[in-house]
């Protein structure tokens, strides 16, 4: 049997006036995945536990199958498992993003989706000026970087991702408990380092938004994952360009498969995904593919956008990938969103979404379009997401 993945970050939302009333998924012209839908399961699942909150972390652990009750230990480690950084039992991780603060409002969570090599040389600099020993930043891609406090030291704060309070006043979103002042401290240390780069001069005088801030967040320690094969049976690979989803691959033993031109946003090179998953089948049972395009859409606010990116992800790696497994013997392929992200908020929620999948021993078609509505109309639930890679693999019926 050969099964594919495919998920649409942050693709559920809500009905949107702008729309017609439609979700950008009912809107989208999605042939490919309303096929798998109406061929075959059409439902919901949840995929962000109570008491977590709902980011692709959690959202994606359960998708692979890992309960998060069990394993989750905060997104930073995830990303650190990525950049194979060596941890400690004590070591911190904090996810650190290049920020644009402007009139004490976080106006943007991305830094105009700064380009890796200058985010690089950004993040470069506040280690030579403000690492230590007991504290290391480590560059990632465009504003997505990490920083690791090795003092020993126990941190009890609560943060806030800066994607979920866009335009909002920062002051009241600060990490607060205990270390909370030592983070703040290094935050407004780090904009003083940046607010005389070269990087962000030539950014400004080019009209882009400046790196003006740090934003410290996804704090946690190193976890341990059970390997996928031992846990499922099957040996798998996945498609990505987060590194939070590469962690996560890393610490299962998944193979981790790089695709040129995978940016993370909406330019990222869907064909390239899809062809990069069918070669990944040549030697691994499961291909998961993820595009980040949808969620970054809907954190902007930007509704073409986010429909259009929906439509791309079906053309040009549901469509192909699909017709690739239907020329096999034994086959199954699932497509769904990890969590919504809704237009109308810019951020994660911890609402249920649809999910769908067809191939060989599925029979009694949904007849359904992939969407919200119908996935609700369909009366199956999973209620707990980690379940949902058990039940996509063995189900029969």
């Amino acid at each position: 049997m050969k099964y594919a993945i495919v998920i649409m970050d942050g693709g559920a939302d809500e009905p949107l006036a702008v729309l017609g009333g439609q979700s950008p998924f009912e809107k989208a012209k999605i042939v490919n995945t309303d096929w798998i839908s109406q061929h075959g399961r059409l439902g919901m699942v949840r995929t962000v536990p109570d008491g977590f909150a709902p980011g692709s972390d959690v959202a994606l652990m359960s998708v692979l199958g890992y309960d998060p009750k069990a394993y989750y230990r905060g997104r930073a480690p995830l990303e650190a498992a990525a950049q194979e950084i060596a941890l400690t039992e004590q070591d911190w991780i904090f996810r650190c993003n290049l920020v644009t603060i402007a009139d004490g409002k976080m106006m943007d969570y991305s830094a105009g989706h700064i380009e890796s090599v200058q985010a690089a040389k950004l993040i470069e600099d506040l280690n030579e000026q403000l690492g230590s020993e007991e504290l290391e930043f480590y560059a990632g891609v465009s504003y997505r970087h990490l920083m690791v406090n090795r003092s020993g030291e126990e941190f009890s704060v609560e943060t806030v991702p800066p994607h979920d309070i866009a335009d909002e006043p920062v002051a009241k979103y600060l990490p607060r408990g205990k270390q909370g002042k030592k983070l703040v401290a290094i935050m407004e240390r780090a904009a003083e380092i940046l607010a005389d780069h070269e990087v962000n001069k030539i950014r400004g005088e080019l009209g882009e938004n400046q790196a003006t801030n740090i934003w410290l967040w996804g704090q946690g320690k190193r976890p341990q994952l059970d390997n996928f094969r031992e846990k499922f049976g099957v040996q798998a690979a996945v498609i990505t360009a987060v590194d939070l989803l590469r962690g996560l691959g890393k610490l299962t033993g998944m193979q981790l498969i790089e695709v040129e031109g995978a940016t993370g946003y909406l330019d990222t090179n869907y064909g390239g995904k899809c062809e990069a998953a069918i070669a990944a089948l040549a030697e691994n049972d499961l291909v998961v593919v993820h595009v980040e395009a949808p969620d970054e859409a809907a954190h902007g606010a930007l509704v073409a956008e986010k429909v259009q990116a929906i439509e791309r992800i079906d053309t040009h790696i549901v469509g192909p990938l699909l017709k690739f497994l239907q020329s096999q013997k034994q086959w199954r392929m699932m497509v769904l969103p990890d969590h919504p992200t809704p237009i109308r908020t810019r951020a994660h929620s911890e609402k249920p979404v649809p999910f769908a999948l067809a191939g060989s021993g599925i029979i009694n078609p949904s007849g359904m379009d992939f969407n919200e509505d119908n996935g609700k109309a369909s009366g199956l639930k999973i209620e707990h997401g980690c379940d949902l890679m058990e039940y996509f693999l063995r189900v029969q019926g």
